[in-house]
């Protein structure tokens, strides 16, 4: 399957002082975009009670290129890279893409576990969770 995309609005709250996007503010286009996979546009029926219970448990973030605000909303691709026992892996580019042109602001990585709230506990994750997952891959990424 080929990656994600979410396209992330930006707002003038997202500044820091200097006019680029605030360092945190990328997490939570990161989270955006993770909540767009998975309840806006679901890859497949039924996978609610993974959408509703995850827990992120890493993030990492490199910072390549200083975002400024732009009226043109940011392209977020993400993908699955790992699919574990009871935990997966996302990876994500913060991209702008005009014809040919291609650059990258930043990449990050997400490391993610299925969670029972009521129990405040981790769960394994199910076969079917796998399958949904597995078909989230991004197989030529690097």
């Amino acid at each position: 399957m080929a990656r994600h995309i979410y396209y992330c609005p930006m707002r003038w709250a997202d500044l820091d002082l200097f006019g680029h996007v605030n360092n945190v503010t990328y997490v939570d286009y990161m989270q955006e975009a993770r909540v767009d996979m998975f309840r806006a546009h679901p890859p497949t029926d039924g996978n609610d009670r993974l959408a509703e219970g995850v827990v992120v448990v890493r993030n990492e973030v490199e910072f390549l290129k200083p975002m400024r605000f732009r009226r043109d909303p940011l392209r977020i691709e993400l993908w699955v890279t790992e699919v574990r026992a009871a935990t997966f892996t996302l990876e994500y580019e913060m991209v702008d893409v005009r014809g040919e042109d291609r650059t990258v602001f930043s990449t990050a990585r997400s490391v993610l576990v299925p969670y029972v709230f009521e129990r405040e506990a981790p769960r394994r994750l199910s076969s079917f969770e796998r399958s949904i997952l597995d078909s989230l891959r991004d197989e030529g990424a690097a």
